[in-house]
């Protein structure tokens, strides 16, 4: 059992990569996805995919999977029923939240406030207090937390969250209930605060636990079926999901914890992303995931992809480690269209999914979305997916023609006006991360991938300044090489709040050595050996008075060589970075966690055969395309007959299985050591 397989669920197709651990050769397989069961999608491409390679499930050791199954409940609302219990007075925690209204001056008149995930009338206050430093002031009323539950368990709520004052501090209380709760309700899924984020602010503690417990039943039910399929299926290697920050966590966690998988889907783009800039030696990447119906962007520095503490899906704000991972709706799906009222051109973010889809996808679409106006411009050639997938170029243009009228202008005018558009969405959410936190763009790559991250990346490089534009080896299944290629992680946190002028360097390097011991025995637990694990620290730090603090990362070493001083220093330059100002006031350290992470792949990419330079050899047919407000003479090349070294000048199109990347005509692109092509300016 050598084999490792990465699988993406994505809104249009699943995506599969197979790895050979031994030698890296890798086969990969697009299949259309199952939304009203993700797992039927994925055995129709286990079964293809192993056929393929000549092997059987039985011999996958990995099955690596990143899943939206959490983050589509909450966007869709599918959530289960949650009772609440919080302490006595502050029954209105979920209600009363952060006070903060999003939008302009006026929020506050049109804004309709979300309904919280817990009901009021599914909240139930108990008697019993900790104080600030975790010492029992008032014990529980047992009697009262029955009679509570039996009221949540006649109102028929299908998870409960615990999240009482100070919880974090001491978890006695929160776990008495628990258990009370086991024999009350036995069949409901319980989430504890003190387990989930045992960290300080109570609304937020609360509030991410909650969204654990909303997604806890949809969660558990999809994996347990997909691991009882695939089981049945013959494969008997670990299946563990993608979390939100881009490690691993085994299917068995994911159940109790679904809350860190609210972001998996995109984060595996981004693990990808890294994977291929290890091995082509670029450092500073940003990532441009265009998928049917969303774009998702991320900044990698030095190899290292920028985490955020809160988790954002919707409406949603929950504190959990995720990857800084923006979306906009553009995707190729997204439907253009002229509002009466303005009568200008506008781009999404509604899609066309992958029913009925693009009108060129012959499925029944009707209105004209962005990958009809690359079909019309020539951007995308009839056949996909290896020419097992036709194009309807006619019905495209029929469809982008409706804009022409509409605009008053020509149909080619106007479907190079749809790219135009979403190519500055995508440019908006590239400024988001990278100008609006401090860094020059000029200073990274952009890196294409997802189904029509190709066709787009040259024409957001120029926007951008980044060069050069990569389009990497398998650039449609790149999340799933994301999945394939990452290591297990798992992190616990604490609340500690205190000045530095306060704080002792060994109390601070005794707790997070603690911390750290329990990192390590959950992924021993999982079996991996003690001496693959690694561990990292991580400190939040604010000056005093602030609401907001900085999460810095440091290695156990740099810790205990640079002492609370280094942080310090290291916290000031960030602080001014994102913000361009330092403070005077004292420091405060306000949370630690440890994080342990599992062995890394090493395995090298494979590597091309070497060319003459002359892409010659891969050329497919002439072909003409619109560039430059006309139609320019380009070529098609196949992208599994080029070389390493190979030099394709634009306008040209390399076509794939998976993914069509389009060089426009004043840039030229070569072929890598690895297959990468990288776009430069001619």
């Amino acid at each position: 059992m050598t084999y490792r397989l990465g699988v993406d669920v994505g809104g249009t197709f699943t995506d599969l990569l197979l790895l050979d651990q031994k030698n890296g050769s890798f086969w990969r397989h697009k299949t259309p996805s199952t939304p009203h069961d993700s797992s039927e999608g994925i055995l129709n491409g286990l079964g293809a995919i192993c056929e393929k390679a000549g092997i059987t499930p039985a011999d996958i050791e990995y099955f690596l999977h990143g899943t939206t199954v959490a983050t589509n409940a909450v966007l869709e609302g599918k959530g289960s029923r949650v009772g609440l219990v919080v302490t006595e007075g502050y029954g209105q925690v979920m209600q009363i939240a952060r006070s903060f209204v999003p939008g302009g001056l006026a929020g506050w008149i049109v804004w309709p406030k979300p309904e919280p995930l817990a009901a009021l009338e599914d909240t139930v206050e108990i008697a019993g207090r900790m104080d600030a430093q975790g010492r029992e002031i008032r014990p529980i009323d047992e009697a009262g937390i029955r009679a509570a539950l039996e009221k949540l368990k006649a109102q028929g709520v299908e998870a409960l969250t615990v999240s009482l004052m100070n919880g974090y501090l001491n978890g006695a209380h929160e776990k008495r209930v628990a258990e009370l709760a086991a024999e009350i309700m036995p069949d409901v899924p319980i989430s504890l605060s003190h387990l989930v984020l045992p960290e300080m602010q109570e609304y937020e503690r609360t509030l991410t636990t909650v969204a654990n417990a909303a997604v806890r039943p949809v969660v558990g039910k999809y994996v347990r079926n997909l691991r009882d399929n695939l089981r049945s299926g013959g494969m008997a290697g670990s299946l563990s999901l993608l979390r939100s920050d881009g490690g691993l966590m085994s299917s068995e966690k994911s159940e109790e914890h679904p809350v860190a998988l609210l972001m998996s889907g995109p984060a595996g783009g981004v693990t990808g992303a890294l994977w291929v800039g290890k091995n082509s030696g670029i450092r500073n990447i940003l990532t441009l995931d265009v998928g049917g119906t969303s774009t998702d962007v991320a900044l990698i520095e030095n190899l290292e992809a920028r985490r955020v503490r809160t988790t954002e899906v919707g409406h949603l704000s929950v504190r959990a480690s995720a990857l800084d991972v923006k979306t906009v709706g553009a995707g190729g799906g997204s439907i253009a269209y002229v509002p009466e009222l303005t009568g200008a051109l506008r781009v999404g973010p509604q899609s066309a999914g992958a029913v009925p889809g693009p009108v060129a996808y012959g499925k029944g679409g009707k209105l004209p979305t962005v990958t009809d106006a690359n079909v019309v411009l020539g951007y995308l050639p009839e056949n996909l997916l290896g020419g097992t997938f036709k194009l309807d170029r006619e019905g495209a243009k029929a469809a982008v023609q409706t804009i022409a009228d509409k605009l008053g202008i020509g149909l080619m005018e106007a479907a190079r006006g749809i790219i135009d558009i979403v190519n500055e969405n995508m440019f908006g959410a590239l400024r988001m991360i990278s100008v609006q936190q401090g860094y020059d763009p000029r200073h990274f790559a952009v890196m294409g991938f997802g189904g029509a991250g190709p066709l787009h990346v040259n024409a957001v490089a120029k926007l951008m300044g980044s060069w050069p534009a990569v389009s990497p080896v398998s650039p449609g299944v790149l999340c799933a090489l994301g999945d394939a290629t990452t290591r297990m992680r798992t992190e616990t946190a604490r609340s500690f709040s205190k000045r530095f002028s306060e704080t002792e360097e060994a109390e601070v390097i005794a707790l997070l050595e603690e911390m750290a011991a329990q990192t390590r025995t959950e992924l021993t637990a999982e079996g991996i050996a003690e001496g693959d694990v690694t561990v990292q620290f991580e400190l939040d730090v604010r000056y005093e008075g602030q609401a907001f603090e900085v999460p810095l990362s440091i290695s156990p070493e740099a810790l205990k060589s640079d002492g609370l001083a280094g942080v310090k220093a290291r916290f000031d330059t960030e602080h001014e970075r994102l913000f361009t100002f330092n403070m005077d006031t004292e420091h405060e350290l306000v949370n630690l966690r440890a994080v342990a992470l599992g062995p890394l792949l090493e395995l090298e990419a494979l590597r091309l055969p070497e060319g003459n330079g002359d892409p010659i050899e891969a050329k497919v047919r002439d072909h003409e395309l619109w560039f430059n407000g006309a139609m320019a003479p380009a070529a098609i090349y196949d992208r599994a007959k080029l070389r390493a070294g190979d030099v394709i000048p634009g306008p040209a199109i390399v076509t794939e299985m998976d993914s069509t990347t389009l060089i426009e005509g004043d840039c030229v692109g070569t072929v890598d050591a690895v297959g990468n092509i990288l776009i430069n300016l001619a």
